[in-house]
This record gives C-alpha cells, sequence and structure tokens, in this order.
C-alpha cells in the first residue's frame, strides 16, 4: 500500500503535463479541469482477458458478434494511444484455443500474451507483475466470462490499490443473469462500469486532435456501428459536394 501511495503522488504531480501533452494547443481547453475519473491515454493500463474461441462458445448474455466488435474497437484505440495492455488466455493450447482476431489484428506479437491456469488471472505473479510494471493507477479489464475471470481480477486488483474499471460490452458470461450479477457485484465493491464505444470517446476526449482526428474517424467507421455510418455518411456527402462544385 505504501509503494501504491507513492505511485499515485508521483502521477499527481506529472498529471497536468501529461494530459496537456494529449491534446493540441486550444486557448479554450485545459484538460486540468476534466474529473479525475476520467480515462485518459496516460493514467491507466489496459488488460483483455481470455478473449478465446472456446470461452466464446458458451457465451449468451450478448451477440458474440458484438462482442467481438467492441473488443476490435478498443484493441484498435488501444494501438493508437499507446496504452500500456496486458492480454491474457488460460490453457491456450490445450483447450481454450486462439484469442479472437480482432485482438490479433492489433497485437500480433503472441508471444507477449500470458498463459496460465488460473481462473483468476491476478493469482498468476506475471500478470501481477506485467500490470505494475506500467505503473498507472487505473486499472481497465474486458474478457470472458464476466462472472469469473473479469470478476475474480477485477476484485483482486481492487484490493490491491487500484482503481478499476471494467468494460462491459466487450464481456460475456454464460447467461444474462450471469454477466448481470457479476456487474452489480463489482460496481457493490466500487469498480467502474463502462462501454467500449464511451472507453474510446473518453480517450479521445477532444475533437481538435488532429494527431489522431483521421485514424479516429476511421476506427469509428469499421467498428463504431450506427455513429460509425453516420460519419461515413457525412465524410462522404463532403466528399460529393466537393467534387460537384469542381466541376
Amino acid at each position: 500500500m505504501k509503494n501504491l501511495i507513492t505511485l499515485l503522488a508521483i502521477f499527481m504531480a506529472s498529471s497536468a503535463m501529461a494530459q496537456w501533452k494529449q491534446y493540441n494547443p486550444n486557448k479554450n481547453n485545459d484538460p486540468a479541469n476534466a474529473s479525475k475519473e476520467l480515462i485518459n491515454p496516460a493514467n491507466h493500463t489496459l488488460m483483455l482477458i481470455d478473449h478465446e474461441s472456446q470461452m466464446a462458445f458458451a457465451v449468451e448474455s450478448n451477440p458474440i458478434d458484438e462482442i467481438r466488435n467492441n473488443v476490435g474497437l478498443i484493441s484498435a484505440i488501444s494501438q493508437l494511444y499507446e496504452i500500456p495492455t496486458v492480454i491474457t488466455t488460460v490453457a491456450e493450447k490445450s483447450f481454450s484455443g486462439p484469442v479472437f482476431p480482432e485482438v490479433r489484428e492489433f497485437f500480433p506479437d503472441e508471444s507477449g500474451y500470458i498463459d496460465r491456469t488460473t481462473m483468476n488471472s491476478w493469482e498468476d505473479t506475471r500478470v501481477v507483475k506485467a500490470v505494475g510494471a506500467f505503473k498507472k493507477p487505473k486499472l481497465v479489464l474486458a474478457g470472458l466470462w464476466t462472472e469469473v475471470c473479469i470478476l475474480s481480477a477485477a476484485l483482486s486488483a481492487l484490493e490491491d490499490g487500484y482503481d478499476v474499471y471494467v468494460i462491459t460490452d466487450a464481456c460475456g458470461g454464460v447467461s444474462k443473469e450471469a454477466h448481470d450479477m457479476s456487474i452489480a457485484r463489482m460496481i457493490q465493491a466500487g469498480i467502474k462500469p463502462m462501454t467500449a464505444m464511451q472507453y474510446g470517446l473518453e480517450i479521445h476526449r477532444d475533437w481538435a486532435r488532429s494527431d489522431t482526428y483521421v485514424q479516429m474517424n476511421d476506427i469509428m467507421k469499421k467498428w463504431g456501428g450506427a455513429y460509425g455510418l453516420g460519419i461515413d455518411y457525412k465524410k462522404t456527402l463532403d466528399k460529393w459536394e466537393k467534387e460537384h462544385s469542381e466541376k
């Protein structure tokens, strides 16, 4: 706990500078006014837990294609903003199989994944060490199943002093009740729920960020559902209007 307090003190001392580096200069904006509850690229580690084929087969809480899409969205965001990311598997080659293609697309070096035997990834010392090495006070989780691998890791990390968030629509349980009751239990313990779209927009935060504006729009067009279609619609109309005016 003493080490965590020291870590938080160091983080708070450099927080304002770190946040300013995330935004293009704009005299009207002051990121220091943002709530410390909000996720930004500098303050958290993302942990993707067991998004594997065998685990997905039993998921009944959410349509698996929606979960895959949301996992693709957060993976793309994580890569774009260089979010420290830990990926775990359980009995990968003997039972659970490979991680989703949506994860491998953005994290192709599978040698960096941590394969374990314990259902609670936080009981594997390699996982705790990997997360701790990034020295971030917040931990964001997504994975399968909600009621086992996510719940146990979230409660364990919370007890170790991390500020824990769970991306609920990038998780899935064996039933809607199993998923919902697990989320409720985590909220009661002080863990914060969020969604994949919320995660991405909370990180991007400002449409004046020209350094990632185009890439962010491309991610949303591919993974952002109806919102992404809206972006594609508007950008296409703008293109057609420009082409028409130049004739």
